[in-house]
């Protein structure tokens, strides 16, 4: 009995048993459910990484997420969390590559793609079982017998559906296109997989030749070798008279052919106010080409090495050697007029750490620009701008909506393509002039699959659906899709959240989800982000052991509000260990003064005893209305300061000389009083501390009592 274990809440030994009871019960899975639990609410985790371990910002995503799902469950929904785990390409692929290069010596080329495959694969479902059984460390509530992973043989044919339906549409297409390259990783990457670092550079202020009338800046003078215009801004009063005009000049040892353009992208505020254009080697740069009709020339090739076509005072010199290069014939020509450092942020490969060189490459594209005649002629920009515009989808916080909705104005076609093998074969395949698009591969001899792999984020763009059983049309499908909100961190907004509502809006004419809920990043005590490079991780496992599941999901919930950051400490961590400890023996205090021999058969309160309870009522409608509009942070406090200063404090205090008491009628009501407040304090505080409130209903003697985890909100 609990009334007779020690005082300190032992949460090591409770917590792998509770959860064991609650995956023994079936109640994770929504079929299983009681018969009051009928209306669907729906939520898909976002997939951790399958070679990841759970970190700060998994285990907040955790957290809120279960404490959604329990409340709903509690309220009666038939609630469905359904896990998964992300195949993450590149990251996965990058981590093999370099075990099988440190343990036997060798190369993924070496072992050739089927075998290393194998080897990948392999590595990542080994992994897989380390981020569930961690995630299982949290509480989480989530319906395992439905797990998904974005590279199984269900999402495969999902991807290769959607790729066949998009490309026979005519919004995938194969084109040339300047894209972001990382010559180490010898990929293609998107832009969330670009990490920028702050470096010191030079500026340089120069002239292409003396004959040149317009001077420029810039801190890469090596890729002027490539530019073939200059661009002003057409109301630019120092260059109108410019505009229009060609120049054919000898720069650093390469024949380069220059018009003055105007373009009103260009900000004559910045620098010279003329922009030397390079169409190859810069996204800005080929759109200002497109719309000037200028050629490109390509100067630098994937290995970031100069090209033949840079001339030959730098052709097969490395960018920086070129650049020392370039200077230094700049210096000898009396060319340039400043030199300055500053500083500037350098893309480079989140995952190689390579600096990012802008190539164009022939590389599949969604085309995000072309009316589709499946979606009245709407464009995938319009199919993602109109849910949040016509309130079908809610971000919270609200202000997102305006990042969204700027982030779709200056949105180009998506790179899908990688050049790697890990991921999703694009179902593409070539035989002389012939191209073959199509779910499964082509018959007869001959056919050549094309060798690159789709963008992670096309696989789990499809995540809502695709885990639900699409393309078939099931049960889940109908039941669970729309979801009913999507909870990730701010800073996957666009990578993931857009993307979805572009895949769900086209491929199933119907929204992913109806609400995006938006966590923040997770700091330290000092409002340091933190990171293993800052020497302030925290491992959410070793918290766990010694502090509990609990404490840690309270610690991370109080004073977290939507889109903002939160900080966390071991002594925020430390405080919710005391608290547990205090219901703990909150619990022991009740139940020892409560007959042995019985449960508590319903009898009339004290005028004041009822008062109590009715006073409980009141914040349980406030903290009803708190967990309705997301305001998980506020309900959890108020929890929290109503049990240890309204319950232990006042209330427990006060009732002891009621207990004392010889009249029968005062003891009797103060014994069912003190139950049903510690009764219902349990079930409001399960959906934030599941595994000490569920230790301790267990031990309640309550009638009809189930698992906490299905008994009924309080109302």
């Amino acid at each position: 009995m609990l009334e007779e274990s020690s005082k300190v809440y032992n949460a090591s030994e409770a917590e792998d048993k509770i959860y064991k009871r609650w995956e023994d019960s079936g109640f994770f899975n929504p079929d299983n459910l009681p018969e009051r639990h009928k209306e669907p609410f729906s939520i898909v985790l976002p997939p951790p990484n399958v070679t990841g371990t759970l970190h700060l910002g998994s285990a907040l995503m955790l957290v809120i997420q279960d404490i959604m799902i329990r409340f709903e469950r509690m309220r009666g929904k038939k609630t469905l969390w359904l896990p998964g785990t992300d195949h993450a390409a590149i990251a996965t692929e990058t981590k093999v590559d370099k075990l099988i290069q440190k343990e036997e010596g060798k190369s993924r080329k070496d072992l050739g793609r089927e075998e290393f495959l194998k080897r990948v694969n392999k590595f990542a479902l080994e992994q897989q079982t380390t981020i569930n059984s961690q995630m299982k460390l949290m509480g989480v509530s989530l319906d395992w017998s439905r797990e998904a992973y974005t590279l199984d043989e269900p999402r495969s044919l999902a991807v290769r559906t959607a790729f066949k339906k998009m490309y026979d549409a005519g919004i995938i297409y194969r084109g040339h296109r300047v894209i972001n390259w990382d010559p180490k990783g010898q990929t293609a990457v998107s832009d969330d997989e670009i990490e920028y670092q702050t470096r010191q550079t030079k500026l340089y202020t120069f002239h292409y030749s003396k004959e040149f009338p317009i001077p420029i800046a810039s801190t890469q003078p090596e890729t002027k070798v490539g530019d073939t215009a200059v661009a002003v801004h057409p109301n630019d009063k120092r260059y109108q008279k410019y505009i229009g005009q060609e120049f054919d000049l000898e720069f650093a040892g390469n024949k380069i052919h220059l018009k003055i353009v105007g373009d009103n992208s260009v900000d004559p505020e910045f620098g010279t106010g003329a922009l030397g254009v390079t169409p190859a080697h810069s996204i800005i740069d080929s759109e200002i080409a497109q719309r000037h009709n200028l050629p490109s020339v390509q100067i630098i090739n994937e290995y970031a090495r100069m090209t033949d076509e840079a001339g030959p005072l730098v052709a097969g010199k490395k960018t920086t050697e070129a650049r020392e290069i370039v200077v230094n014939w700049l210096k000898e020509q009396g060319l340039i007029e400043k030199e300055e450092i500053i500083e500037q942020n350098v893309p480079t490969a989140q995952r190689s750490g390579g600096i990012i060189e802008p190539l164009p490459k022939l590389q599949w594209f969604v085309n995000v620009n072309k009316p589709t005649k499946e979606r009245d002629n709407k464009t995938l920009k319009e199919l993602m701008r109109e849910p949040i515009a016509g309130g079908r989808i809610k971000i919270l916080p609200e202000r997102f909506e305006k990042v969204y909705n700027h982030w779709i104005d200056n949105l180009h076609d998506w790179n899908i393509s990688r050049q790697i093998w890990f991921g999703h074969q694009i179902p593409v395949w070539y035989k002389d002039e012939e191209i073959y698009c199509d779910i499964e591969a082509p018959k007869g001899e001959g056919w050549t699959q094309d060798p690159d792999t789709l963008d992670t984020w096309f696989s789990s763009g499809l995540w809502t659906f695709s885990t639900l059983g699409w393309p078939e049309k099931t049960k889940d499908l109908d039941l669970y899709h729309p979801t009913a909100i999507l909870e990730t961190g701010y800073d996957i907004l666009f990578f993931w959240v857009a993307r979805m509502i572009l895949m769900s809006q086209f491929l199933l004419g119907e929204i992913p989800f109806k609400t995006v809920y938006l966590h923040g990043l997770v700091r330290d005590e000092k409002n340091q982000k933190i990171s293993k490079s800052l020497g302030n991780n925290i491992e959410p496992a070793d918290m766990i052991a010694r502090y509990g599941a609990d404490s840690i999901r309270m610690a991370m919930i109080v004073g977290t509000s939507p889109g903002s950051d939160s900080k966390v400490s071991t002594e925020k961590f430390k405080a919710y260990k005391h608290f547990a400890n205090k219901l703990w023996n909150i619990a022991r205090f009740v139940l020892m003064s409560i007959p042995n021999d019985a449960k508590i058969s319903k009898i009339a309160l004290t005028n004041e005893d009822q008062k109590l309870l009715n006073d409980l009522k009141t914040i349980i409608t406030d903290i009803t209305e708190d967990m309705e509009q997301y305001r998980f942070y506020l309900a959890a406090e108020k929890i929290y300061h109503y049990i240890w200063h309204t319950f232990a404090d006042k209330i427990i205090e006060e009732s002891k000389t009621k207990l004392a008491s010889e009249d029968p009628t005062i003891k009797a009501s103060a014994q069912q009083m003190l139950l049903e407040l510690l009764t219902t304090c349990l079930k409001l505080l399960h959906p934030f501390m599941p595994f000490i409130t569920e230790e301790i209903y267990l031990k309640l003697p309550v009638v009809d009592k189930k698992l906490l985890m299905v008994e009924k909100w309080p109302v």
